[in-house]
């Protein structure tokens, strides 16, 4: 008599819990990707949303060890450096060429909060990397150049794709892209051209993560721009 094979059932059990997890996942992630597609709104609250489900995944903890491997990023990693949230009132006291001064006044002008991040539970280096990015992204938008329109959002997002596999961004891109192409195909011309704007402005720049900007917010934005070889890209 052939005796049960526990070992294969074991293994069959850790099989479908993973393909049932990798279905899970996939469903938590698609279901704000979906929904923004048809956002005429342009709700903050379905891109958290998808950031959130992005950080549980394997390719936001491939995008942790990527960085990791720069040991600068790695130690902003390790330490979970997050800087005092952002006093706009205060940083309008530097000077008008300021990093601080230009990113302050674009928030107010705006009306852009710029604590939200808070929201982001830190417990493992993926979520330490998307709470940093979040706290920092609108810093990257001023250093940049890359204006808050939905064309500019998807350039900076490009931008950060020569740096590191950043998993949200991708997915920014595909789901602009699926948008644009089903709803505004007038816009593609302008939107391929960001993208391909910020992919070559990331390719030519110092490292922007492991930057702590926030130290040094009376630095002239021009001087922080040469420092990391920021330079306006033209694509014909």
């Amino acid at each position: 008599m052939k005796l049960f094979n526990l070992r294969a059932l074991d293994n069959f059990f850790v099989n479908t819990a993973k393909e049932f997890q990798t279905q899970a996942q996939f469903s938590t992630v698609m279901k704000p990707f979906l929904a923004m597609l048809t956002d005429e709104d342009e709700d903050l609250t379905k891109v958290g949303e998808l950031s959130t489900a992005l950080v549980n995944t394997r390719a936001f903890e491939l995008a942790a060890q990527h960085l990791k491997s720069e040991p600068a990023s790695a130690t902003l990693i390790e330490e979970r450096y997050l800087a005092p949230p952002h006093d706009l009132n205060f940083l309008l006291k530097y000077p008008k060429e300021s990093l601080g001064y230009i990113y302050a006044s674009t928030m107010k002008k705006q009306k852009f909060d710029p604590d939200l991040y808070s929201y982001l539970k830190v417990d493992s280096d993926a979520s330490y990397v998307e709470a940093r990015l979040s706290q920092t992204h609108d810093i990257w938008h001023t250093i940049t150049g890359f204006d808050s329109s939905g064309i500019g959002e998807i350039g900076l997002q490009a931008f950060h794709l020569p740096q590191f596999p950043y998993p949200l961004a991708t997915m920014l891109i595909a789901n602009s892209l699926v948008s644009a192409t089903l709803l505004a195909p007038e816009e593609l011309p302008k939107l391929l051209n960001a993208i391909a704007r910020g992919w070559q402005m990331g390719t030519q720049v110092k490292s922007f993560f492991n930057q702590k900007w926030e130290e040094a917010w009376e630095k002239p934005l021009k001087q922080w721009r040469s420092e990391l070889n920021v330079q306006s890209i033209t694509v014909s």
